[in-house]
């Protein structure tokens, strides 16, 4: 194995081979309270700038933020603790899918426990706490479980406590404080929640490229349509994509088709809304989160409403979870994936970090390096599983100068509360060298979205080009888009509008006329290459 004293790779930041194009120059970070916020791009409203608080600390943020991007912005990395050696957590992707952005939102009768910043809009005067830490974040009395990790396995307290058995209630009292996150609600909910029953020829669940081609092929053959997304802002991928859909910009196709959804008498749009629940006869569950920008109601969540809806058929465009992979201390505040980084950059306007490493095993993380170096973010290596990677992005990758390595791997992560450092090695092995960086991106290839799906029993098939299971059709569900293994834009958008086409027909609803497909680049990326550990 390597060893842990290994020289630098990288002494210095990394040159580039050619002037840095016109983008790169208005991507300079001028804010003082914000110091990784770009000071150009995004979809935030810079005209509507708003301050909530972080364990009592301001945070200043813009409207379009969600809480997530206001603290990374901010310079805050280290978000919370593990539930049970309480070692630092950060923030890792930019979705419903992270594991570590838990916070507790507003207080008293209103307060609502473990709720993931990466999905809470930030909104003015809310006010966001920590969780599992004591006294602080910072220094968490309880990570000293860390250190004594060999001598409390799992379920260690129901044979080490059980003597004697009079003190048990004073066990139970350390270990019920020890256990569990956010803190539940100190009184009776004030609020009121509304129940609605709704039907539909098509329910179309993501709204993302593929979702939006379905919902507006579904619409145009006069059928009734409704669209759930669980993003305050349709869009997905979108929304965060430097691609072209019929020669405009991604995010302004996706803002043209939802302002024909919106106008179309025939759909109905739900955003903020996840569909919890697929059940028998199609029987399909929506929470809707109603946003408001009361301070004492949690911030950004007062009340919500619950959707019963029963569609004819249902089109499930809940898209594809990028994997991470495995090394040493990958969880440390720091690293992400490398599909969110470029999320924060793209669409909030936020550098994660101010040197990078990546580590991937497929070509979409050389799309991430393109973002990071054109927001003025040095990218100081790419340890990449493939021996030979090749195609388009890489080759514009190694033009702008990033240093690839070639069947490569990330074995270590260094640092404490954030990423330091990372040791990369071959293969078999070999030590490469340690890389200092204080953002280490990372892709193990995506897996679809296929929850609800299971949920329902539906069918799925192992596909060895995703290393993924991939859902398949029946019982009037349509899976669409990454979540049908269709990632690539233009197949998404291709998959989306077929299938939405598809889903009215078998509702019954027909008009005689073949929507026309939305046109983007063809997707020229090389397939995953799995990373199995011995």
């Amino acid at each position: 194995m390597p060893h842990r004293r290994l020289p630098p790779l990288v002494h210095r930041r990394t040159r580039h081979r050619h002037q840095r194009d016109s983008r790169c120059k208005h991507l300079r970070r001028l804010d003082v309270s914000q110091p990784f916020r770009l000071d150009h791009g995004g979809r935030i409203d810079r005209d509507a700038p708003l301050q909530f608080t972080f364990d009592g600390r301001p945070i200043d943020s813009y409207r379009g933020d969600t809480v997530a991007s206001a603290l990374l912005a901010s310079g805050v990395t280290l978000v919370g603790r593990s539930f049970k050696y309480h070692r630092p957590r950060g923030i890792v992707s930019a979705g419903a899918e992270d594991p570590n952005a838990f916070v507790q939102l507003g207080h008293g009768a209103r307060t609502l426990p473990n709720r993931l910043a990466t999905v809470t809009p930030a909104t003015p005067g809310l006010k966001v706490r920590h969780v599992n830490a004591w006294p602080t974040l910072e220094y968490d009395v309880m990570s000293a479980f860390g250190l004594v990790a060999p001598f409390i396995p799992a379920g260690f307290y129901y044979k080490t406590l059980m003597w004697p058995r009079r003190l048990w209630p004073l066990y139970e009292h350390f270990l019920r404080h020890a256990a569990g996150l956010g803190h539940a609600p100190d009184a009776p909910d004030p609020d009121r929640y509304d129940h609605v029953h709704a039907h539909c020829d098509v329910l179309v669940v993501g709204a993302g490229p593929a979702g939006l081609a379905a919902a507006h092929a579904a619409a145009h053959t006069g059928a009734r349509v409704i669209l759930a997304d669980e993003q305050a802002e349709p869009g997905g991928i979108l929304l965060s994509t430097c691609e072209h859909v019929d020669d405009q910009p991604g995010p302004n196709w996706a803002d043209a088709t939802v302002a024909k959804l919106s106008a179309a008498p025939n759909v109905t749009l739900l955003p903020n809304t996840t569909a919890f629940g697929l059940y028998e006869s199609n029987l399909v569950l929506l929470a809707e989160r109603l946003i408001t920008d009361r301070p004492d109601a949690a911030g950004s969540e007062h009340g919500a409403r619950v959707w019963r809806v029963l569609p004819k058929q249902i089109v499930l465009a809940t898209g594809a979870h990028e994997r991470p992979l495995l090394f040493a201390n990958n969880d440390r505040p720091g690293v992400m994936l490398a599909g969110a980084i470029s999320t924060y950059v793209r669409r909030y306007a936020v550098a994660p970090g101010s040197r990078a490493v990546l580590f991937t095993n497929n070509d979409s993380v050389y799309r991430t390096a393109l973002d990071l170096t054109d927001a003025g973010v040095p990218v100081a290596a790419i340890a990449d599983v493939r021996g030979d990677p090749d195609g388009d992005l890489p080759a514009e990758a190694r033009a702008q100068g990033i240093p690839v390595h070639a069947g490569a791997v990330v074995h270590h992560a260094h640092g404490g509360r954030r990423v330091a450092a990372a040791e990369l090695c071959s293969l078999d092995g070999a030590p490469l060298g340690i890389v200092e960086c204080d953002l280490l991106g990372v892709s193990g290839g995506f897996a679809p979205a296929l929850h609800l799906h299971a949920q329902a029993r539906g069918p799925s098939q192992w596909d060895p080009t995703l290393a993924a299971f991939v859902p398949r059709s029946a019982n009037g569900i349509h899976p669409a888009g990454a979540v049908a293994g269709q990632l690539g834009l233009a197949d998404a958008l291709r998959h989306g509008t077929q299938t939405g086409s598809a889903a009215a027909a078998a509702a019954g609803c027909s008009n005689g006329s073949e929507p026309e497909i939305p046109r983007a680049p063809e997707s020229t990326q090389a397939p995953v290459q799995p990373y199995w550990l011995p």
